[in-house]
């Protein structure tokens, strides 16, 4: 049975076809309005979502499909002590396809190696979110017109942020992307990232605190929040939350054609006032969220045989819409 537990899971031409898909639904929205009918997905979120949940229901009603939705550990049988691994075997009886949601790092794996049904990691912990990496390559794809040569700037919490661990991921098998890594010292992108993805691929990188100073080289600034969640003292957050603030003073330092991507939600990182400037881009991204969902969740029901195989898209995978 295929999975999607993290970004690698998919080669770079699946996600190519995954791309064309989407961009070929954006253009013909019709033509996918039945093809999941009579399928169910289960939403299972043990921890708490907007986005990634409502994109994942709203993309399988979109495809004509049904949806089974667990909205927190307080009302499901987790709450008496059912393992991941048993909610996936009882869940595997009663839908086509999981997506799912859990703080503990592993678990959407521990769902998968246990699901009779595809499994689709709606984010672990601080460990990855394939599918918002897909919705920020759709985003940026469809506003750069590419995916390589490209100058990232990754800024805010990159330590505990799995939205910045699975971009890093998917954008380093492109080529000429160069990464600029901005956070306080306390937020730092891991070592074992650096390690097992930057530094073998020989991928260009460089490290600073300083966003204002980073500003003028990107094509693309990443903001991300620095998660409340993930501190085990408060005091640690207080002091950090407010690291990095983009206002309309420091965009007039960027490109006028760089890309501000979030993944939201933001708490103060990003102004208001930004949200016209025509370089946001983080509405789209959600947008663009739901149509790779969809163009996914059609992938892995038809890899299951729950569905026929699919015709070839229209649109190729780097055409934009």
């Amino acid at each position: 049975m295929r999975h999607v537990i993290d970004i690698l899971d998919l080669s770079t031409e699946e996600i190519g076809g995954l791309l064309a898909t989407a961009q070929d639904i954006i253009a013909r929205p019709e033509a996918y309005s039945e093809l999941c009918r009579g399928k169910k997905l289960a939403t299972l979120f043990f921890e708490p979502s907007t986005r990634t949940r409502l994109s994942f229901e709203a993309a399988m009603y979109e495809l004509g499909g049904n949806v089974l939705s667990v909205t927190g550990a307080a009302t499901s049988s987790a709450s008496k002590g059912e393992s991941v691994a048993d909610t996936a075997k009882v869940v595997s009886c009663y839908a086509d396809i999981i997506a799912m949601r859990h703080p503990k790092e592993g678990a959407a794996l521990v769902a998968a190696n246990n699901a009779s049904i595809p499994v689709i990691n709606a984010g672990d912990g601080g460990h990855c979110h394939p599918t918002q990496t897909l919705a920020d390559l759709l985003t940026i794809l469809r506003e750069k017109g590419r995916l390589g040569d490209l100058t990232v700037g990754l800024c805010g919490d990159l330590k505990f942020g799995r939205t910045v661990h699975s971009l890093i991921n998917a954008l380093s098998r492109y080529e000429n992307v160069k990464f600029v890594l901005i956070s306080p010292e306390e937020l730092k992108l891991p070592s074992y990232v650096k390690d097992s993805v930057l530094k073998p691929r020989g991928i260009a990188y460089t490290q600073t605190s300083d966003l204002e100073g980073a500003l003028p080289d990107l094509d693309l600034l990443y903001m991300t929040r620095v998660q409340k969640e993930r501190f085990f003292n408060e005091e640690d957050y207080l002091r950090l939350k407010d690291s990095y603030i983009l206002t309309p003073e420091k965009m007039r330092l960027a490109r006028p054609d760089m890309c501000v991507l979030h993944p939201l939600p933001r708490v103060n990182e990003i102004s208001v006032a930004i949200d016209n400037d025509p370089r946001a881009c983080y509405f789209k991204q959600v947008l663009n969220g739901k149509y790779m969902r969809m163009a996914l969740i059609l992938m892995l029901l038809r890899e299951a045989g729950k569905l026929p195989s699919a015709k070839k898209p229209a649109v190729r995978p780097l055409e934009t819409v």
